[in-house]
């Protein structure tokens, strides 16, 4: 309480402060007082620790499709469409966002994070309706991704093809 007590007191010297200088310098004192600290390495274990346990996951889903008799390429394909069902109905309890919150980046594991990118984006906007609400805003952060991957799929395409022309490859 005392700690509080000291921000408060810090907080309304900078807002009664005449000199600027020394406004600077309590608004600084101030910030950082309340920025919460974290441990590097703390984090880092923890997005280590989550994203391999999500490839972890999907490796354990690959095998047991491949040992059911799928072939190495239909297992992967069903391990990519399990993951991606596993990540929207994780966002839609709110478990998702609770292990970004203690893993931070490892939770972004790409099939994973960007199922949940989008997945989030449909339930935020779900009071605005079906058209105006998911149906125009659910890719709004997934859909610079999906927009810069085609376009440099298509000019990496392209290049290839110009050298395949050219006898280079």
């Amino acid at each position: 309480m005392s700690n509080k007590n000291n921000n408060q007191s810090i907080l309304e010297k900078v807002v009664n402060s005449s000199d600027e200088n020394q406004q600077q310098k309590d608004y600084s004192t101030y910030v950082k007082n309340v920025t919460p600290t974290k441990s590097l390495p703390a984090n880092m274990f923890k997005a280590f620790l989550v994203g391999g346990l999500i490839c972890v996951l999907g490796q354990l889903i690959m095998n047991i499709l491949k040992d059911y008799g799928l072939n190495k390429d239909d297992s992967a394909a069903y391990t990519s469409l399990i993951l991606i069902a596993l990540s929207v109905i994780f966002t839609g309890l709110g478990i998702y966002s609770k292990l970004g919150a203690f893993s931070g980046a490892g939770s972004l594991v790409p099939i994973t994070g960007f199922a949940n990118s989008v997945a989030s984006s449909a339930i935020e906007f779900k009071k605005e309706g079906q058209v105006f609400g998911i149906g125009c805003k659910i890719f709004t952060i997934a859909g610079p991704v999906i927009l810069y991957g085609i376009l440099s799929s298509w000019i990496l395409g392209l290049i290839y093809y110009i050298l395949r022309i050219w006898g280079i490859l």
